[in-house]
């Protein structure tokens, strides 16, 4: 039977890159410790976000952010500092995202090598269906203004930053690329820089993708009942474990709907056949569906980089990303380097994006 375009694709295909380490930590290559390199002080805290308040799903509406200070933080009390926003992907949260890109080793060997001192702040934005996919949703919660808004302000009051855009940058991986992408494009009234890692979730989901598992109409109306079998949204969630809940994170956070429980969203299929005014809802959160309507706001940004690996499926969307910038004559820097989706996120994190920011991002309290 012809198969049936599905919503996860992008995230099955990052599934199946992923391999068999789905459950644990996957490997990365990770650059060798910079002799002498200065410690960074690392915190862990909670920050309370009004923008997830009273969301239908039930998602922790105080989160837990990790904050990595630079070495001269705690003798040099009267600077102030740069931030970086780095935003994990799905199925992880802030800390297996800082694992992955070996903080703070990876902040202190940038530092050790030239970059600017500059605070990194790790938010978790880890759902009940393992992923936020950073938007805006009245199931899931406005994570979207949670990272732009009450994330920010807290970082700003609780810590000698510079409280202007021109010192925040913005960077993400997979569905945190997804969300730097998302989000940049929406904000740059907040953030300076903007660096997009090998970004899922591009395109209008449903659309084909080489190498990317489509599901079959039965295993669709499989889906269906089973989630239909669920009582609440932690009951749907063993029932889709893993990168199948998929399904219902990408639900919760592109089709929310407050009258319908006990999960509050639409699925994009009925009897395994396509909903067009569900699947609508999907393709208007694509950014390269949408990118044409923020380009005045990406030509604010004072830099731009995007990059991907070779062996990466998402590597075609990410191009075609980069593409339109490129048409539209807006400066970006894009790099298709050696690896998969994972494997040189910790040594990309040290060796790219933090010097990138170091470049970039305003040091300066004169900045305008």
């Amino acid at each position: 039977m012809k198969t049936t375009k599905w919503c996860f694709a992008v995230m099955l295909g990052i599934a199946v890159a992923m391999g068999p380490v789905l459950q644990a930590q996957v490997q990365t290559n990770v650059p060798p410790v910079i002799p002498g390199a200065k410690p960074v002080a690392v915190e862990h805290i909670k920050v309370h976000g009004a923008s997830l308040e009273g969301n239908l799903e039930g998602e922790a509406v105080d989160r837990d952010v990790i904050v990595f200070l630079p070495p001269s933080y705690k003798h040099d009390l009267h600077r102030h500092y740069p931030v970086v926003y780095a935003l994990h992907g799905y199925f992880i949260g802030a800390e297996q995202w800082s694992h992955e890109i070996h903080v703070p080793q990876t902040i202190e060997g940038a530092f050790a090598q030239g970059a600017k001192e500059m605070i990194v702040v790790l938010p978790d934005s880890k759902t009940i269906y393992n992923g936020s996919m950073y938007s805006s949703s009245v199931t899931t919660g406005d994570f979207e203004r949670f990272i732009s808004h009450d994330l920010v302000a807290y970082i700003d009051t609780h810590y000698r930053t510079l409280p202007n855009r021109e010192s925040r940058g913005l960077v993400g991986h997979s569905m945190g690329g997804y969300g730097a992408a998302r989000i940049g494009m929406k904000h740059p009234d907040v953030f300076g820089s903007l660096y997009i890692m090998s970004p899922c979730c591009l395109s209008p989901m449903g659309s084909h993708r080489p190498g990317q598992p489509d599901q079959t109409k039965e295993q669709a109306i499989a889906n269906e009942k089973k989630i239909a079998e669920a009582k609440s949204p932690s009951e749907a969630a063993s029932l889709m474990p893993g990168f199948d809940g998929a399904e219902l994170a990408t639900a919760a956070a592109w089709a929310p709907d407050p009258k319908n429980p006990p999960l509050y969203l639409d699925l994009p299929t009925k009897n395994g056949v396509p909903v067009p005014e569900v699947q609508a809802k999907f393709a208007a959160n694509a950014p390269l569906v949408f990118v044409d309507q923020y380009i005045g706001n990406l030509k604010r940004y004072r830099a731009i980089s995007i990059d991907v690996g070779n062996q990466d499926g998402l590597r075609v969307d990410t191009k075609k990303l980069h593409n339109i910038l490129d048409n539209y004559g807006l400066a970006n820097t894009f790099e298709i380097y050696p690896g998969t989706h994972t494997s040189a996120v910790a040594d990309r994190f040290q060796n790219h994006v933090l010097p990138f920011f170091s470049k970039n991002l305003c040091f300066s309290a004169d900045c305008q």
